[in-house]
């Protein structure tokens, strides 16, 4: 049986969007701030923070910013025209293209970075109490005790005596 989704779950996931859609236009807000459009930013910042063993090639990087092939292209273009980025042979097949920041390309994503951090921590509570609000399985109310028919209450032995 389907279990019924409580009007506090449905507040807890309104209040998560909410709260994530607030976090990301402040982000945005950031990131123009200091001179970068968010996607700029978005590909800096997935460049940087590739998980160990990852490379940075531009099927990976699209994939990163759920972006297409070509655009990503495009914007990696953009990127190396403000020496954000560079191309770089792969080093063990010369035909695959990896993306490298450059030291100026480092320099912005660290300022970003930084604001982006006190901001997540100065606000963050609220978006763990919302997701901690989900993970939670909701409190059942405890339910009626259940009575035992007067019939067979009486047929039923108590414990240490012995019915003859």
């Amino acid at each position: 049986m389907r279990r019924q989704i409580t009007p506090d779950e449905y507040r807890a996931l309104a209040e998560l969007r909410y709260l994530i859609r607030r976090f990301l236009q402040e982000g945005d807000s950031t990131v123009r701030n200091a001179g970068l459009e968010p996607q700029q930013y978005l590909l800096l910042l997935a460049i940087r923070g590739l998980p160990p063993g990852h490379q940075s090639t531009i099927r990976t990087l699209a994939d990163r910013l759920s972006l297409r092939h070509h655009s990503t292209v495009e914007l990696i273009d953009r990127m190396e025209a403000h020496a954000y980025v560079k191309r770089i042979p792969g080093r063990e097949d010369r035909r695959q293209v990896l993306v490298q920041l450059l030291p100026r390309g480092e320099k912005l994503l660290e300022q970003v970075v930084e604001k982006r951090i006190i901001e997540l921590r100065s606000n963050g509570r609220a978006l763990v109490d919302a997701i901690s609000a989900l993970l939670e399985p909701p409190r059942r109310q405890a339910a009626p005790a259940k009575k035992i028919p007067r019939e067979r209450a009486r047929r039923t032995p108590s414990r240490g005596k012995e019915r003859n």
